[in-house]
């Protein structure tokens, strides 16, 4: 039927489960079938809202469109859409941030409650029943399981030599009945190519030709190049110590141009016959397979630029044979990235001088993505590694800062910080110990002296009985940078 017929079947009130994971394999027709009839209810003067979960991110004619229209009452677990991130932070749209790995099985558990609708878009429907999948998998398997109804979009532009690429694990089980993964290598496969559904549940079937929404990649800056070198220098050390194996492990990467930097730097760098387990392949993963420096990938989401789009289309025989798409509770499954020994590399908004990270919030209380499979990953890494340049708004803020303020991932889950000034390997050191290096490794020397007289002033006052030694702080003080910047525009006092 057509996009507007199934949007009908939706109704005010419903949770619905959205393909899409980093703009990749997002139905395109009917989320933009459903605003339009959001934007009429609401305009007779109804009052048209609904739950909307997915993989992760998904593109404007998903996440902003239904948000422009005030449509979207609850969003979960993923989003980067700068109309949602708005309605969000002037509190006019809920924003649950989850660990990409939890959402399949809070839904499975029942915490998120009914799950009304799922509205997956796939690249074909077999003569049997069976999907096949697009260019994400994220949480379908879950939508299509636990939903009351679904609606398939299928996507002509969704190549079909996709076929086999995936791999649809259905062996997770609840508590007190799960049974170990088979998994033992990025590698392995140990589902079936396709995704499964209760053909009964099937209320409608869209069709439509749509593009995924391609990442821009800008060229590596000089701090990205040096924040790549960094690591780089990390990892060949770290193998002439015997820590890791001349292939390294299994990498991880997250989503930007400085991931794509550390990419295209191993892809020039000495490590060979690497191998990844991710949950987004950009691009710097997809030269990698191409020069041979990765030998496969498993992921669970293409997230590529126009360019990087074309290579995986003309050469899909090849990419087919050395990527493995997965359900995001397997790419991102604690127990696998702790039994495969992942090298985890992250993106972060600001670490504070004792390791602790925020990933997701501006000035503490402003979302901006959110925490995404970060989490599932560092805690649980061989090696957890969060870069970021040392200062953003032209210097005016430092990205180390006294105290974060907001903590996505604790000082516990952080093993090494990496900004343009330098790496801080904060493994093995105690708290006091951590901030001398995190300040002289990585903050900006225009914020060091700040830094220093910072932790010195906290330290007096400790022996002074203000305080204790374990993790100094003067709370008065400790988010006074970002207070300051809130007034003022800028972190640093004037002189």
């Amino acid at each position: 039927m057509s996009a507007d017929a199934a949007a009908a079947l939706i109704h005010h009130g419903d949770n619905v489960g959205m393909s899409g994971f980093t703009g990749a394999g997002h139905p395109k027709a009917l989320p933009q079938a459903l605003a339009h009839r959001i934007e009429k209810a609401n305009q007779d003067g109804g009052h048209f809202r609904i739950g909307v979960w997915t993989g992760a991110s998904t593109a404007p004619e998903l996440d902003g469109a239904l948000a422009k229209v005030g449509g979207i009452e609850m969003r979960l677990p993923y989003q980067s859409d700068p109309t949602c991130r708005d309605r969000i932070n002037k509190g006019e749209m809920d924003y649950i941030d989850i660990h990409l790995s939890h959402v399949a099985q809070f839904v499975w558990f029942g915490f998120l409650g009914k799950l009304s609708v799922a509205v997956v878009e796939v690249a074909g429907i077999l003569e049997d029943g069976r999907l096949i999948p697009s260019s994400s998998v994220g949480n379908n398997k879950t939508w299509l399981d636990q939903a009351d109804k679904v609606i398939l979009e299928v996507n002509s532009m969704q190549p079909l030599g996709l076929e086999g690429m995936h791999d649809i694990y259905y062996g997770t089980d609840l508590p007190p009945n799960r049974k170990p993964i088979p998994m033992t290598g990025p590698g392995d496969r140990i589902g079936t190519p396709y995704l499964h559904v209760d053909l009964d549940k099937v209320v409608a079937v869209v069709e439509t030709s749509q593009p995924d929404r391609n990442t821009t990649f800008t060229p590596p800056d000089e701090n990205s190049q040096r924040i790549a070198g960094h690591i780089l220098d990390f990892l060949g050390h770290e193998v002439k110590k015997g820590r890791l194996p001349a292939n390294l492990l299994p990498l991880q990467s997250g989503v930007g141009n400085i991931a794509n930097a550390v990419l295209s730097g191993l892809n020039q760098g000495p490590f060979n016959n690497l191998t990844g387990y991710t949950e987004v392949l950009q691009d710097g993963m997809l030269e990698m397979l191409k020069s041979g420096k990765l030998s496969m990938a498993s992921s669970t989401a293409l997230s590529l630029s126009v360019e990087g789009m074309k290579e995986f289309l003309d050469n899909l025989d090849f990419y087919r044979q050395r990527i493995v798409l997965r359900p995001q509770e397997i790419s991102n499954h604690p127990e696998l990235v702790r039994r495969l020994g992942i090298i985890s590399m992250n993106g972060m908004i600001e670490a504070d001088i004792y390791g602790n990270v925020n990933s997701t919030h501006l000035m503490g209380t402003r979302i901006m993505n959110g925490i995404g499979g970060s989490g599932d990953f560092a805690r649980n890494a061989y090696l957890s590694i969060f870069m970021t340049p040392s200062v953003a708004k032209d210097g005016r803020i430092s990205c180390i800062v006294p105290m974060a303020s907001h903590v996505d991932h604790t000082e516990h889950d952080v093993q090494v910080l990496v900004t343009e000034q330098g790496l801080a390997d904060l493994r093995g050191l105690a708290p006091r110990q951590r901030a001398t290096v995190v300040i002289e490794r990585c903050a900006h020397p225009d914020y060091r002296p700040a830094l220093r007289d910072y932790v010195a002033r906290a330290e007096s006052a400790a022996r002074n009985g203000h305080g204790g030694m374990q993790t100094p702080h003067i709370l008065d003080e400790a988010l006074s940078w970002h207070s300051r910047f809130e007034r003022e525009g800028r972190m640093l006092a004037q002189d």
